[in-house]
């Protein structure tokens, strides 16, 4: 079975600030990686894109059984993406986050 995936607004705009928080934490560095925020969104779609094929072998968040997360590694840490089984043929990725962000839970 295939799923359709698709992103919320609010998970599109979590990507957008991944990438400037990535710069960012990079230009504070001495040695510093600009091309890392690049290599980073690209691991973060490719693996949103697993969900296509196994949304269900990922861990539960909460109660619902179709509320659940994806870990994206990357480098030392990587990425949460909280997504949701929507129906038989979508799902819907609701919020991404950086695992070093000072929010991150």
């Amino acid at each position: 079975m295939t799923f359709k995936v698709r992103l919320t607004r609010d998970a599109e705009a979590d990507l957008d600030r991944l990438f400037d928080f990535l710069v960012e934490r990079e230009l504070a560095r001495d040695s510093g990686d600009l091309h890392l925020p690049d290599r980073a969104l690209s691991a973060l779609r490719a693996g949103i894109a697993t969900l296509k094929s196994s949304p269900f072998t990922c861990r539960k968040a909460g109660n619902s059984p179709f509320l659940r997360e994806l870990i994206i590694p990357f480098g030392r840490s990587g990425c949460v993406a909280l997504f949701e089984i929507e129906d038989a043929s979508t799902v819907v990725v609701l919020a991404v986050r950086h695992q070093l962000e000072d929010d991150y839970h």
